[in-house]
């Protein structure tokens, strides 16, 4: 089942436009259509998988500039060229979810066809957004070592600590329970959808 982003620059009118910049960092995403310029400050795509929806998600609202609606549900087929050309329930959705989510502290919204499960997958959202929007850079480096496949031994050398250091970064960074939650915020995003 399809999902699409909507995404709004937040307080644009006092700074520069960042939205090529941020369709520059997903060109690399796997979506069904590329995200794109829609209107003004504002960018949408169509994806396919929850799992890469939340990856998505959680990057733009990491970098603390934007407000992230996900719609859940149909789209009509076949699917335009240009995502700006597409329609369909989940494009519904996901404008009154980024319509919501400039309302909310997490700055993330879901709306799908089943009404619970969406709010749930917007809580599980918001709790990660929580998280990853606190860490600290010292903890993000760590993380990004030991995403990249490092054992925390190897990198505590790159970064010249201690593998216990590591631990304790990890730890405050919360690493583990985002692992956790990850994936029940994708099984949630995949019910959403109806």
């Amino acid at each position: 089942m399809p999902f699409v982003l909507t995404v709004d620059q937040r307080a644009s009118r006092r700074g520069p436009d960042r939205v090529d910049e941020a369709l520059l960092g997903l060109q690399g995403a796997d979506v069904l259509l590329p995200f794109e310029r829609t209107a003004g400050d504002e960018f949408q795509g169509l994806l396919d998988d929850p799992a890469v929806v939340v990856g998505v998600v959680l990057d733009l609202l990491r970098e603390g500039a934007w407000s992230v609606g996900v719609g859940a549900g149909p789209v009509q087929t076949p699917l335009p060229a240009s995502t700006r050309a597409a329609s369909g329930a989940a494009f519904l959705a996901a404008r009154r979810a980024v319509e919501a989510a400039k309302q909310r502290s997490a700055r993330v919204a879901v709306r799908g066809a089943a009404v619970t499960d969406a709010e749930d997958a917007q809580a599980v959202l918001s709790a990660l957004a929580a998280l990853v929007e606190r860490r600290s850079p010292q903890a993000w480096e760590a993380i990004g070592l030991v995403e990249e496949g490092r054992t925390q031994a190897e990198a505590a050398a790159a970064l010249g600590i201690s593998r216990q250091a590591v631990g304790q970064r990890l730890a405050a960074g919360l690493w583990e329970l985002e692992r956790e939650l990850r994936p029940a915020a994708a099984r949630l995003l995949g019910r959403a959808a109806g």
